[in-house]
């Protein structure tokens, strides 16, 4: 028995570590070789077109994207990492020649667990185990993972390199303790209201998005090209009201406002684009406008 709970224990400290990580794979669309840099360290010997990251404990790194066509200048991204998901991203050229990153798709990490060994059950209810659970703070420095563990009289030690937490753990009844769920993503912090779509646009996506549009010169092509970039992906209210203003005629910054509605993240604040319109009757029109969409 003390040999199905250990099994359980290694387990839970299985799924503890994988849920404190993430993981990033990153691409070239054209098929430009590169070397990736992570906060100073180079992460493949060779340059490749594809190049995957593991281990990734912190939620933010700096990164480098050198080429290896000398022509093509070395790049720098921020690179979002949450735990227990597999982010996928592009490396492409824009309009304007300029390289960016762009976030494709994500996954749950699945790393294949071993399989507990079959033992006979015991003729008797085994005694439950009595176990205790607590999570402190070490020094994140040093990135050293370290748990012990006593089960029924008997010790463990497991020593890893992982995300600088010091834990003991325990269950009652040989039943092992779920992992605690990765944290919830906050993009517009405070936030309480009804949530549009999925995930907003990175920064450096949308500075590029941005750009694009007010270089256009034609009110009908810089509407045209919003409404194309927002039938894949979702926008921030402070967005949209960035994007807005950016059109001259209060027709189409109405046309716009409404047609961004549907792809706006936090909907609860639309209310702030009213400072982009100069009649009240553009922003009674919205209003009512949003009222039939919900």
């Amino acid at each position: 028995m003390k040999k199905i709970t250990s099994t359980f224990v290694l387990l839970f400290l299985f799924a503890f570590v994988n849920a404190q990580v993430g993981q990033a794979v990153l691409f070239t669309e054209n098929g430009e070789r590169f070397t990736l840099i992570l906060n100073g360290l180079r992460q493949n010997e060779k340059p490749e077109t594809n190049v995957k990251l593991t281990g990734l404990t912190a939620p933010q790194y700096k990164l480098k994207v050198l080429f290896d066509d000398p022509r093509i200048a070395e790049t720098s991204f921020n690179l979002f990492v949450e735990p227990g998901l597999e982010r996928t991203f592009s490396i492409s050229k824009n309009s304007k020649g300029k390289y960016t990153m762009r976030f494709i798709s994500e996954s749950p990490i699945v790393n294949a667990q071993p399989t507990p060994p079959q033992t006979p059950t015991p003729p008797t209810p085994p005694t439950p185990n009595t176990q205790t659970y607590s999570q402190t703070q070490q020094n994140t420095a040093t990135d050293n993972f370290n748990m012990n563990i006593n089960v029924d009289g008997m010790g463990m030690s497991v020593n890893t390199s992982a995300t600088g937490i010091n834990m003991n753990v325990s269950t009652t009844g040989g039943a092992p303790v779920p992992p605690p769920p990765p944290p919830a993503v906050v993009y517009v912090p405070g936030y309480t209201g009804p949530i549009g779509c999925e995930r907003p646009l990175f920064d450096n996506d949308f500075r590029d998005l941005k750009s694009t549009i007010a270089s256009k010169t034609f009110e009908d092509t810089k509407l045209t090209i919003a409404k194309q970039v927002l039938r894949d992906h979702c926008l921030l209210t402070a967005q949209v009201k960035e994007l807005t203003a950016l059109f001259t005629f209060e027709e189409t910054k109405l046309d716009f406002a409404k047609y961004a509605y549907d792809f706006t993240y936090d909907r609860g604040n639309y209310f702030k684009l009213n400072d982009v319109f100069t009649f009240e009757s553009s922003i009674e029109e919205l209003d009512r406008y949003i009222g039939s969409r919900r």
